[in-house]
């Protein structure tokens, strides 16, 4: 086994000279009996504003005053150690600013190693150690606590994960093989794959606690007193800590095994087999069934290692970092400050998408929302959805009985448009019909103030035509959601020629208000994501219309990583939705968008794909396959790919050429939050430098140098 106190961690101390230090602070607490608690407080003193992370000096430091603990309670002059973070943080995990500077696979092993070295001393101090969890911990943050004997959790911590494989990274720092002997492997898959997937889902203090991570919850205002008191009693003998999730022999011979097996599948079904970071964090979580903590960590330093020096980690950082900075100043957006305020919403239309909206609005900016449709009936379905809908999250627990009573008394439905007189916005989710929308704002317009905000949720029709017979088109925005609009992060604002500054703003600030990231795109056909998937379907029902079988269609569009096949994206969307779309576009490019026929075809049909009873995917029906039979081209899955690669370049550049957004940046960060494009192959214009459609279509990259990544 790797003796970690023989390594030189020079080559990775050499990258951090500008580090910012995350010091170990160290003060005694007495505790009953004349005991003594020493409290290691973690603190970027340099920088009380930012997060507490974990480079190399960091670590390093920290390792230091373990050892010096652990002599001390040799010494007996300590019966305890406890581990905690500034203010609202204990940390945010490894600092992986200079990861893309690591030269080589032997300093990427280094890595995972001095984690190890310096986190796996806190089980080897002699006397127990504890890790007070007060705030924020991700990663290597959490790791702390995982190495640890026995864990507190504040009761209001916004957030605890291990997002290491949305980033392209395995917990590597103990967490995959120490988690799922804390907690069981069906809890352990939830955090260690589960979460990550799920646009990155931290968990609450409730479930750290009732996941078993910790040990116990105290409310904030006297965390650490309480936590200090509990550790006194567990030193003491007074309290004997029972930890029921921990896994036992039965669940070790017969569970183990079988939640590994439908994790996978679940895997290949939800992300293909392009990433390689969940399937490497699968492996680690089934090796950890048995083996010594040893054995553990040794695995752990060599998967880490690979995938440090492979490329994905690379386009990944390069994706992370466009979610975590680039769509935090989004570009071309206005002064915050000439934002109008938004004291009450309203809604046009009643349907699904208009009541997740309601729902949306009413959560986030909790004021009154008024929602209205063609007729009583509509409007109070509308109603009844969104109490639904706000019930289910009171019997989740995501709510308490007080605010779901709120919630509900803010929701209410009309007939009349002038209810809506006092709205500082209004959103319209109707029919995607050009003069349904331009009648609804008109209507809607004689009632509002001049100053309103109008917002619609076209996905693909022009928000200055919406717009055009109104008094005051410069009111006018688009503010497009992506479904199932709880879930996904992307808002396409869509800035017309003569929508403001105000307005522009308003809709950039309410987006961050309803906690999504906002992208500003110009008025054209699919904006962004929707002009882009408009390819993808295009070269799907061209390939189809020639005799290629969709099997076909779909093997050929996998090594994208998209989260859905093109069959299924289809069902996803409606196929007369799809015929929309596609139509659309061939309108307004016809040279560039294809149009089906048989689109049209299966939209009159009504299906493509067989079902059972739970809604799975079974097959394609055979009616809509006899449908589109008959072409006499087909094509290979190869040729499939390459002309979708080509198409998408093309398009790619035009929207930058054309100013529909103002960086490649911003089409990738489209395509990640709206499309679900995978993190890591880093973005939709660092993939096509890659493979060549960039070079191939208009002879440059989007990129200087091109960002590595790999690429099925």
């Amino acid at each position: 086994m790797t003796d970690y106190t023989t390594i030189d961690f020079g080559s990775l101390t050499a990258l951090s000279e500008d580090e910012v230090v995350t010091h170990s602070y160290v003060r005694d607490v007495p505790l009953s009996g004349g005991r003594t608690l020493a409290l290691v407080t973690l603190d970027n003193s340099r920088d009380h504003t930012r997060p507490n992370t974990l480079g190399p000096v960091s670590l390093l430091e920290y390792a230091k005053t373990l050892d010096a603990l652990r002599d001390r309670a040799a010494a007996g002059e300590i019966h305890a150690v406890a581990v905690t973070g500034k203010p609202f943080i204990l940390a945010a995990g490894a600092d992986l600013t200079k990861v893309d500077e690591i030269p080589s696979r032997e300093v990427a092993l280094r890595m995972g190693q001095l984690g190890h070295y310096a986190l796996g001393k806190a089980s080897e101090l002699g006397v127990p150690s504890f890790v007070f969890i007060n705030g924020l911990a991700l990663g290597g943050g959490l790791e702390i606590a995982l190495n640890a004997d026995y864990r507190t959790v504040d009761a209001s911590v916004p957030a605890v994960a291990l997002p290491e494989v949305f980033l392209g990274l395995i917990p590597g720092w103990g967490g995959a093989y120490l988690l799922p002997n804390l907690i069981g492997i069906e809890n352990a898959l939830k955090v260690v794959i589960e979460n990550p997937l799920k646009q990155n889902r931290t968990l609450k203090a409730d479930e750290v606690l009732e996941l078993g991570i910790a040990d116990v919850r105290f409310p904030s205002v006297s965390f650490l007193e309480d936590s200090i008191r509990w550790a006194d009693d567990v030193v003491s003998g007074r309290v004997k800590v029972k930890r029921p999730n921990e896994p036992g022999k039965i669940e070790r011979l017969v569970k183990w095994d079988a939640a590994i097996g439908i994790a996978t599948k679940m895997l290949k079904s939800r992300i293909g087999t392009v990433p390689k970071s969940p399937y490497a964090a699968l492996e680690l979580l089934k090796a950890a069934k048995s083996g010594t903590r040893a054995e553990g960590f040794e695995r752990e330093d060599e998967v880490l290692a690979d995938l440090i020096a492979g490329d994905q980690l690379q386009a990944s950082v390069y994706a992370f970092n466009l979610v975590q900075k680039r769509a935090k100043r989004p570009a071309g957006a206005p002064d915050k400050a000439v934002a109008k305020r938004v004291t009450k919403v309203g809604v046009l239309g009643a349907g699904y998408m208009a009541s997740q909206l309601a729902l949306l609005f009413v959560r986030r900016l909790q004021v009154p929302v008024v929602i209205t449709d063609i007729d009583q009936e509509r409007v109070d379905k509308g109603v009844g959805y969104i109490s639904a809908e706000v019930d289910k999250l009171l019997d989740k627990g995501r709510i308490s009985p007080d605010e779901a009573n709120r919630l509900n008394a803010l929701v209410t439905g009309t007939t009349d448009k002038a209810d809506f007189a006092d709205c500082d916005w209004v959103i319209e989710a109707v029919f995607e019909e050009l003069e349904i929308k331009q009648q609804v704002f008109a209507e809607v317009e004689q009632f509002v103030s001049p100053e309103a905000v109008l917002a619609t949720n076209t996905s693909s029709l022009s928000v200055e035509q919406i717009g055009a017979k109104l008094a005051h088109p410069e009111r006018v925005v688009g503010f497009h959601f992506f479904t199932p609009v709880a879930v996904m992060p992307l808002i396409e604002v869509v800035k017309t020629p003569a929508t403001d500054d105000a307005t522009l703003s308003t809709a950039m600030v309410t987006a961050a208000k309803l906690k999504k990231t906002a992208v500003i795109t110009a008025d054209t056909p699919g904006f962004v994501v929707n002009r882009l998937l408009a390819v993808l379907l295009g070269e799907a029902m061209r390939a189809v219309d020639d005799g290629t079988s969709f099997a076909t269609v779909d093997e050929g569009m996998a090594p994208l990583g998209l989260p859905m096949a093109p069959s299924q994206l289809l069902d996803l969307v409606g196929l007369r939705v799809g015929a929309h779309v596609l139509d659309t576009h061939h309108a307004a490019f016809p040279d560039r968008f294809y149009r089906s026929e048989n689109l049209h075809r299966l939209a009159d049909y009504g299906k493509l794909l067989e079902k059972d009873d739970k809604g799975k995917v079974t097959g394609f029906d055979k009616g809509a396959l006899k449908i589109v039979s008959g072409g006499k081209n087909p094509s290979t899955p190869e040729e499939i790919l390459a002309r979708l690669q080509d198409g998408l370049a093309r398009e790619a550049k035009l929207m930058l050429d054309d100013r529909v957004v103002a960086a490649a940046e911003d089409i990738d960060l489209c395509m990640i939050l709206g499309a679900g494009f995978p993190f890591q192959m880093g973005g939709l214009t660092p993939y096509l430098d890659r493979v060549g459609a960039s070079e191939q279509v208009f002879g440059d990259t989007f990129h200087h140098p091109p960002i590595r990544g790999v690429d099925a």
